[in-house]
């Protein structure tokens, strides 16, 4: 059948016009040998005048219109051709058929009839384990015998319905072990609880229909919490917004306070300024016509001395009064220099007031507290309790001095390093005061040194010549105590300094000046220094140094506090200052660690 269908579609080919491409209608034959419809090809010709003709197909040409005659012998082959139409489409739809089955034969997912294997199976019987195609199903359809046998789909996998060990079709589910099973297996399952194919699926379903309930449930409790939890996050968004807002608007009230107070104490200072300079631009007035005067006299006198003449030389003389007797008189200008010392330690106290107010941990925040609270600004409320400096007790003295304190000329030190730990204190470092060759870490507790300087930002605070920072903890009465743990510190110091101190030139180093105390460690040396005062010390084999601040009865101990507790060096001082711990590292190696107390 396909091939006679192949003969039918080269013969339409052949009885196709080139010109309209459908089948000939009355068709002419040219001197070419080509074939045409006479109106086609009369058409081509038709038009202006032409000198020659040529065939629309080959491009042959002739010197005069070609005689155009009806080809009987292919008219009656078209005329056949159309007769034959309708056959032709039966034709082709039988080789469509067999090219679909073709493709079936071809396609892997198709189960074929297990009787002839070749045609497509219609159904699968699962009594007969076996699929049929339409012609080997009757049987099954026509016959009583087959009624009961239970009829599917084709089915692929066929052989894996049956029990693995008994080769039987698996027609049962067992529910206490979760499978499929054979008649022969449903002896050894008495004791189980097991169902037919159908009520097994039945129960399943029943029980996912459940777990599909449950998950919904509980999807929507999800995207409840989701929502709930999304609220939360905006009102957590608005209330710190909110409290932003606040915030900006009191440190920028906080900010006009302190350039008000700027303002004010700056006003004082330039009219205290203003007002000496006044005396002192009268008294340099005063001066210089008293210094003109002078020079005039002198003028006069060199004139009356180059007098030859006696009588004329004693006339003028006689004229001449000395008017200039009189020393220069300079007047004692006061400057009132307490007020501005007043003024600036005004301004300290509210720095230190500020910074102390700002390093103090943040509060507990308060639980159910009503949102509408943040609309207002609330008033400031003293504490209770407000942190007060550790009182002054005395420190425990041992019954006897050890030898070295006795050698350094020292008072007694405390018997254990419990009883310094009493009066322990967290220290953290400002990185505004560090220079740029320190690095900072471990919460600002840790300082090592590079050769390379660290973007800081500039701060008028950063020390600029020596790799030395200060902490923010500063002390104005009291006592404490904090230890340090030191890694290669063959260049470093430990001690305090006031704010006061230097950050520019040589005397801003620890203990160059009359601001600083420090032990430190340079070149394997132990020094103890002050106001550019040096004291060698014994180096003590420690790597944790204790440092002990009384601040009001004016002394800074330093102790080796490793293994045992011994005292290394003690300066005596009265402090009129807030004292800052302090450290300076010089050397690459060299790692000072604050140690967490208490």
């Amino acid at each position: 059948m396909a091939t006679m269908a192949q003969s039918l579609n080269d013969l339409a080919e052949e009885l196709t016009c080139s010109i309209c491409l459908s089948t000939f209608t009355t068709p002419v034959t040219i001197p070419c040998g080509h074939n045409f419809c006479f109106g086609c090809l009369d058409l081509t010709w038709t038009g202006p005048v032409q000198l020659n003709y040529s065939c629309p197909q080959c491009r042959t040409t002739f010197d005069s219109k070609p005689e155009l005659r009806k080809n009987t012998l292919l008219n009656n082959l078209v005329e056949q051709f159309v007769v034959r139409g309708d056959s032709d489409s039966d034709v082709k739809q039988e080789v469509d058929e067999e090219d679909v089955e073709e493709e079936e034969m071809d396609n892997p997912d198709v189960v074929l009839c297990d009787s002839c294997m070749k045609v497509p199976a219609a159904k699968t019987c699962l009594t007969c384990m076996a699929s049929f195609c339409n012609d080997h199903l009757m049987p099954h359809i026509e016959s009583p015998a087959f009624r009961d046998h239970q009829l599917k789909q084709p089915l692929k996998d066929l052989q894996q319905r049956k029990c693995a060990e008994h080769n039987k079709l698996l027609e049962y589910y067992c529910w206490d072990h979760t499978k499929c099973i054979c008649c022969y297996c449903l002896v050894g399952h008495k004791q189980c609880q097991t169902f037919g194919l159908q009520e097994g699926k039945m129960r399943k379903e029943l029980q996912y229909k459940k777990l599909l309930a449950s998950l919904n449930d509980k999807m929507e409790k999800a995207s409840n919490a989701l929502d709930e939890v999304q609220a939360d996050q905006r009102k957590v968004k608005d209330i710190t917004q909110k409290k932003k807002d606040l915030l900006e608007g009191e440190f920028g009230e906080i900010k006009a306070l302190v350039e008000e107070g700027q303002m004010k104490a700056m006003n004082r200072i330039e009219e205290e300024e203003r007002k000496v300079d006044s005396k002192y631009s009268y008294t340099q007035n005063a001066l210089g016509k008293k210094k003109n005067e002078f020079k005039t006299m002198k003028v006069k006198v060199e004139s009356l001395l180059m007098e030859d003449d006696d009588l004329q030389f004693l006339k003028r003389a006689t004229k001449l009064r000395d008017t200039t007797s009189a020393d220069p008189f300079k007047p004692k200008i006061k400057f009132d220099e307490k007020l501005l010392n007043q003024i600036y330690r005004g301004a300290f106290s509210l720095k230190e007031m500020i910074r102390t107010k700002l390093n103090q941990p943040d509060e507990a925040p308060e639980l159910n507290k009503n949102p509408d609270e943040d609309k207002q600004p609330q008033k400031y409320k003293p504490k209770k309790n407000p942190p007060a400096a550790r009182p002054y007790v005395p420190l425990p003295k041992p019954s006897n001095k050890s030898p070295d304190a006795a050698a350094a000329g020292v008072d007694a030190i405390p018997n254990t390093r419990e009883d310094l730990l009493t009066y322990a204190v967290r220290l953290t470092v400002d990185p505004n005061t560090a220079h740029k060759r320190v690095i900072l870490s471990d919460r600002f507790t840790k300082l090592t040194v590079t050769d390379n300087p660290q973007n800081y930002a500039d701060n008028p605070l950063r020390f600029a010549h020596c790799s030395q920072v200060l902490c923010c903890q500063g002390f104005s009465q009291g006592i404490h105590y904090w230890e340090v743990d030191l890694e290669g510190g063959n260049f470093s110091g430990i001690g305090v300094a006031y704010q006061s101190i230097a950050r520019k030139g040589t005397e801003s180093r620890l203990g160059r000046n009359k601001v600083s105390w420090c032990i430190e460690w340079f070149n394997g040396k132990l020094l103890a220094w002050h106001n550019e005062t040096e004291k060698s010390l014994t180096s003590p084999n420690t790597t944790k140094i204790g440092v002990l601040l009384n601040y009001d009865e004016g002394f800074l101990a330093f102790y080796s506090v490793l293994k045992k507790c011994s005292q290394i060096y003690k300066f005596r001082a009265r402090f009129t200052e807030p004292v800052y711990p302090a450290f300076w590292v010089f050397s690459s190696n060299t790692v000072l660690s604050i140690s967490r107390l208490g």
